[in-house]
């Protein structure tokens, strides 16, 4: 039987999903030679959108939704940050997008109870962290495979130790939400 309610909520995580990927993550800096310069850091608001989806709804609808995504970015159109098709299979971004499952997971352990800052935060950055360690095993696959040894150290630079840091700073306004989220879900 359809449950509307779930497929709304599968919709509107779908719809955040591809959104989120989209927008870069902009620092502005209105003090530096008085113009309005800003400064783009490497990531895009995809995981802490994935984060507060998976605090809001649970990791279900959150995983059906991620991996339609997917299927979406392989198939049909380029929602992903750098684009889409099969062909993104042998690129090391896959490898961190495949992260994105076991993240859901550890995220999703913060729905069985009240949610406090210090377990937000230690679950944010284990997810975190199983999710680079996840694109950085892919990685290393792909170059064993294809022989392409030198390649390794500047992928891990580029996509996970030149991320890693960012992706655990934006835990810090998702941290802000907590109270929010939990009053959504703990009403008295």
């Amino acid at each position: 039987m359809l449950n509307l309610y779930r497929l709304i909520e599968l919709l509107v995580t779908l719809q955040s999903i591809i959104i989120s990927t989209m927008l870069p993550v902009y620092i502005p800096l209105p003090f530096i030679g008085k113009t309005g310069t800003s400064y783009e850091i490497p990531i895009t608001w995809q995981i802490p959108t994935v984060i507060v989806l998976i605090l809001l709804f649970n990791s279900k609808v959150v995983f059906k939704a991620f991996t339609i995504y997917i299927i979406l970015g392989l198939f049909l159109f380029p929602v992903f940050p750098q684009g889409g098709s099969i062909g993104y299979l042998l690129t090391p971004n896959f490898g961190y997008l495949l992260g994105i499952f076991p993240l859901i997971k550890i995220i999703d352990n913060l729905n069985k109870y009240k949610i406090n800052t210090r377990k937000f935060l230690f679950n944010g950055i284990l997810a975190i962290t199983s999710m680079h360690i996840t694109g950085i095993i892919y990685n290393l696959i792909q170059i064993i495979y294809y022989r392409e040894f030198n390649v390794f150290l500047y992928n891990l630079g580029r996509y996970s130790t030149g991320k890693i840091g960012y992706h655990i700073i934006m835990l810090i306004p998702i941290m802000l939400l907590i109270k929010p989220i939990n009053n959504l879900k703990y009403k008295k």
